[in-house]
């Protein structure tokens, strides 16, 4: 009979143990996943997937080592524990390696009020394929669309959990179920592509085939006819799409790796303004139905709701138990544990504080400018903030979208350009990543 992943990660425990490791902690995710694609109304692909994987890390003082598998035989458990001990023995010292303390741990959380799985039966094949037909469907309705270059459904549960030597041990089951569509517009050489897609941990707030099929449709006939826009500074106007992609950037420089290394463009701006005084990044990693949110980080603490930017003001960094203890802190219990990697600090569900305007304020207010829709590639200089990347979307004048661009770059300073921002009031509250478009002034465009 199949062990638990709680039943696992207490045999991988006592067999640290026994091989001689001073302190352990061990992972186990059980899953199962099925997915269909479909291409001109037939079945192109289906894929269904079950496995399980194991990881286990021993200390030894202060040197660690990791080991995984899939393999759950008693054996093989033992083998892994006296592979991972003698590795350790081995390994150079990391004089900030270690398992929390005790009274430092999560307690009493409450899985079943962050609803992190949908307990109804698992959608069968026929259901996501038909789900995916009336996505392709959709698209190929949309006047203009000359191919529907793919479309797929989804669906995967899987139960992971998490045991440490200091007493810790905790677990939950997870849901994810996704729909999505690519549309192309023109033939040969002059075709245009756009996609749109959802996912969601509950079935019954999935977005629905025809809207997703048809907004596919019509972004991909929008972007016909793009050309490359005029070089010079203008205002930038990044879609709802692809702004979270500049918080994105804030949060890699405020993580307490790059800040113990010295490597973040805001290592020496805590206490200092980084936004618009208006604008707050609340982290909530308890937010129901959200695919951020836990009840504990993968070192056993306690994940928790802070502001990481209150009214513009940077407040604090994303912090495990290493890059705490290297900078003299406290973890923030932000620590992401893989089944073969170490915790390492991140972040989990995100809000930005909205604007009152509309993205057609904004667009109407940016007299001439650019409005990207998507972005390619990326030059990031991690220690000055130095942004440029590839970029596409529509040319703006005098308030009005004349005419769709591409084949551009768009480039500033991440410092000037997150401090200078307005935001819009479009944000979508159910991702991870709550965050509006975003008004930039004065970026660089290089096109023709």
């Amino acid at each position: 009979m199949t062990q638990s992943p709680e039943a696992l990660c207490h045999a991988l425990l006592s067999a640290a143990k026994a091989a001689g490791a001073e302190a352990a902690d061990a992972m186990v995710a059980q899953g199962q996943a099925l997915s269909i694609e479909v291409r001109e109304g037939k079945l192109e692909h289906a894929e269904r997937s079950e496995g399980q994987d194991l990881g286990l890390r021993v200390l030894i003082g202060q040197r660690q080592a990791l080991v995984s598998s899939s393999d759950a035989r008693a054996e093989t458990l033992t083998a892994m524990a006296e592979r991972a001990v003698a590795m350790a023995k081995e390994a150079p010292e990391d004089p900030y390696a270690g398992l929390a303390e005790p009274d430092q741990l999560a307690q009493n959380w409450d899985i079943a009020a962050l609803e992190l799985a949908d307990h109804a039966a698992e959608p069968s094949p026929d259901a996501l394929k038909s789900d995916a037909l009336e996505a392709e469907a959709a698209a190929r309705g949309v006047q203009g669309v000359t191919q529907v270059q793919g479309t797929g459904a989804g669906y995967g549960r899987q139960v992971v959990h998490l045991a440490a030597s200091n007493g810790f041990s905790g677990g939950y089951a997870r849901t994810s179920r996704s729909l999505s569509a690519t549309a192309i517009a023109g033939t040969g050489t002059d075709m245009e592509r756009d996609y749109d897609g959802d996912s969601r941990t509950f079935q019954g707030d999935l977005r629905g085939g025809l809207e997703i099929g048809r907004t596919a449709g019509e972004r991909a006939v929008a972007r016909f006819g793009a050309r490359k826009p005029d070089t010079g500074s203008f205002p930038i106007l990044f879609d709802e799409r692809v702004a979270a992609s500049l918080i994105g950037h804030l949060l890699s420089a405020s993580n307490g790796g790059a800040i113990a290394r010295g490597a973040s463009w805001l290592k020496d701006s805590m206490g200092e303004q980084v936004l618009p005084a208006q604008m707050s990044l609340i982290e909530d990693p308890l937010r129901p139905r959200t695919a951020g949110s836990r009840p504990f980080d993968g070192e056993g603490l306690a994940t928790q709701r802070r502001a990481i930017i209150q009214d513009g003001v940077l407040t604090g960094w994303t912090l495990d138990l290493s890059s705490a203890r290297k900078l003299g802190l406290t973890s923030t219990g932000n620590a992401v544990r893989g089944i073969g990697s170490v915790p390492g600090p991140a972040n989990w569900n995100v809000t930005l504080t909205p604007g009152s305007s509309s993205r057609a304020d904004l667009i109407r207010d940016m007299g001439t400018g650019l409005l990207v829709t998507s972005m390619i590639g990326s030059t990031i200089n991690p220690n000055t903030g130095d942004y440029s990347r590839g970029a596409s979307g529509f040319w703006v004048e005098n308030g009005e979208i004349m005419h769709p661009v591409n084949e551009c770059t768009i480039a500033g300073n991440l410092k000037d350009m997150l401090r200078n921002m307005i935001a819009a009031n479009d944000a979508r509250a159910y991702l991870s990543r709550v965050v509006p478009s975003l008004l930039v002034e004065g970026m660089t465009v290089a096109g023709t």
